[in-house]
């Protein structure tokens, strides 16, 4: 056998070398390269067949018939709505967040509510000692509910200790970043051991039956720290957003093998722990006596759920020569300074001595390109202080050519608008009708703008 070859593993991308060097090739921090031991480089394939000695695996078709998942119902229908209907037993789950964001608040709810109704959750915590998690609970009105406590680090200990009885319905791990696992040299935290503790705690839940929740720390760019093949090895992966300065949160699903992505659960973070919030458009709309200038409704749509948010936008004169300021919340402000081009470039409509604010009310965070059209109104409304009509909602999105493209969803989202009392619609052209909503297409950007000056 081929001598085995060293490789040297970045602690903060995951990026593999084959030498050791002072500065990562990948991400451009320094001395973070360090000699994976748990893997071993070989040339044994280029020596040895390995087109026998083997076992056969099975072939099947795709037609062949296909059960649907089992799931279980965790009785949070935010929780259960986010993660495509409840639990897959055997399934693996994480779960990133800021800091601070409610993480294991949510899944100790998450685990009381199963142990509640008659279904066996484990929660090992390796960042606070068991009396922490308990009066965490004790505060939440969960001090009774069934849940068995660990506090814990080893994976060889944890999975000896879930050996002994039989498997629980629920394991949650908080969090994967201190686990560590003594076949492994390294510092819990490292690429090598949260691969590792991954892989093991992986292997179990799927041999036994257990859905797996693992807790993943974020870097401050809002990436899941450690090797990005963590989010490989786990069938769902969840974000859960929101500012520390707001209550709401947000549970994302990114990645999801058992069912659709960008499914969303709204929270609210209360006194008493995190509270489902069951009609989330009500949270991010304004209920105003009267109509105010530089505010648009869209209806955004997050996975199947439609979401009507609330755009706010300002602009000050400012002196000749100096410079404006562009500020966005919410809301890509690259995308906002290519609204601001069309619209001078279209529409004849100046923003250069003008300093613009563009904020998404509530906290929330929009990447849908469907509500340029809404921006866009929110800014010309907001220049020439013409309040856009009460209970209109504006979508479509717009090309550089300054055309309303259509988007998708149409008749979902201004069904939404309609049960929520708004009347009427700016859409593209050839937009989906809806059923109690008075619809106007624009076809320009400047058909828009002309109606909102009076033109």
């Amino acid at each position: 056998m081929a001598k085995p070859k060293k490789r040297y593993v970045c602690q903060a991308c995951g990026s593999v070398a084959t030498r050791w060097q002072g500065q990562c090739a990948d991400c451009a921090e320094w001395n973070t390269l360090v000699e994976d031991a748990g893997a071993v480089v070989t040339t044994f394939a280029k020596k040895h067949n390995l087109q026998s000695g083997g076992r056969t695996v099975e072939l099947v078709g795709l037609d062949s018939e296909v059960a649907l998942p089992e799931r279980m119902r965790t009785g949070i229908a935010e929780f259960d709505r986010a993660i495509g209907g409840g639990l897959v037993p055997g399934s693996a789950t994480l779960i990133g967040g800021d800091p601070g964001i409610g993480k294991s608040t949510l899944l100790l709810q998450v685990a009381a509510r199963l142990a509640q109704s008659g279904q066996g959750a484990i929660y090992v915590s390796g960042e606070e000692a068991a009396d922490q998690v308990r009066l965490r609970a004790l505060r939440l009105g969960l001090g009774g509910a069934p849940v068995r406590l660990a506090a814990a680090t080893s994976v060889r200990d944890i999975l000896t200790t879930l050996g002994e009885g039989p498997p629980p319905a629920l394991l949650v791990i908080d969090s994967i970043q201190t686990m560590h696992s003594d076949m492994i040299e390294g510092a819990p935290g490292t690429v090598s051991q949260v691969r590792a503790s991954a892989h093991e705690l992986v292997r179990f839940a799927k041999e036994k039956g257990c859905a797996l929740i693992l807790v993943g720390h974020v870097t401050k760019d809002g990436n899941i720290a450690g090797p990005r093949v963590l989010e490989h090895m786990v069938d769902t992966v969840l974000g859960f957003e929101g500012e520390r300065s707001h209550q709401y949160r947000i549970l994302r699903a990114v990645k999801n093998r058992f069912g659709g992505t960008d499914e969303i659960g709204v929270f609210a973070m209360e006194g008493k722990g995190l509270e489902e919030v069951p009609n989330p458009s009500a949270l991010f709309l304004t209920d105003r006596a009267e109509e105010v200038s530089g505010t648009t409704v869209f209806p955004a749509l997050e996975g199947t759920r439609p979401v009507l948010v609330e755009l706010q936008a300002l602009t000050v004169r400012l002196a000749s020569g100096a410079t404006p300021r562009r500020s966005a919340v919410g809301w890509d402000s690259s995308r906002l300074a290519m609204l601001l081009a069309v619209l001078e470039a279209r529409c004849g409509i100046s923003f250069a001595s003008t300093e613009v604010y563009l904020n998404v009310a509530g906290g929330y965070r929009l990447s849908d390109p469907a509500a340029d059209l809404a921006v866009a109104a929110a800014l010309v409304s907001a220049l020439s202080e013409r309040p856009i009509p009460g209970g209109t909602v504006i979508l479509g999105e717009v090309a550089l050519s300054g055309e309303v493209r259509p988007v998708a969803h149409t008749a979902l989202r201004l069904k939404e608008a309609a049960k929520l009392g708004f009347e009427r619609a700016w859409t593209p052209r050839n937009a989906e009708p809806a059923d109690g909503i008075e619809v106007a297409s624009f076809e320009q950007l400047s058909r828009l703008t002309d109606r909102i000056l009076g033109r």
